[in-house]
């Protein structure tokens, strides 16, 4: 495998792929269907099997998708996202309108446990859908099966 540049990463996420019937996918697609939980490749199957758990493959264009290694990432994103919301805002309620603390407790803990699981699976789905795209872990293969398509019909 050659060396990764800057210019090679560069190129990797920004260059479209293409899909199983030969249509062009760019990264923004990709992640687009990662967040609706859709195949990265076709947009038509469903990326998981049930809640956080990523199906072997799709039902729709058979795109083996048990590759993935999100990890914890999609988790550390939703604490960032969730953090960055829910904090200022109930500084902004303290400040601005100082309610009691059981009124606060009972308003942003239930907000920060939903917010969170809401926000999970839509992340985990795009975390996936741009390691598919970018061809990470063992995504690989596939990338360059698609690569190499895209170049014989371009």
């Amino acid at each position: 495998m050659s060396a990764l540049t800057l210019s090679s990463l560069t190129s990797r996420f920004l260059a479209p792929s293409r899909d199983d019937r030969g249509a062009q996918v760019s990264s923004s697609q990709a992640v687009m269907r990662g967040l609706r939980g859709r195949c990265p490749n076709c947009g038509r199957g469903h990326m998981f099997s049930s809640f956080l758990k990523v199906a072997d493959r799709c039902a729709v264009c058979a795109e083996e998708l048990f590759h993935q290694r999100a990890d914890d990432f999609p988790a550390y994103l939703v604490i960032v996202l969730v953090g960055h919301t829910v904090v200022p805002l109930a500084l902004l309620v303290e400040t601005e309108f100082a309610p009691a603390l059981w009124l606060q407790v009972a308003l942003w803990v239930p907000l920060t446990g939903l917010l969170s699981l809401a926000l999970l699976s839509p992340i985990k789905g795009a975390v996936v859908a741009m390691q598919w795209f970018g061809g990470m872990h063992g995504f690989a293969r596939a990338y360059a099966k698609r690569r190499g398509a895209g170049a014989h019909k371009s």
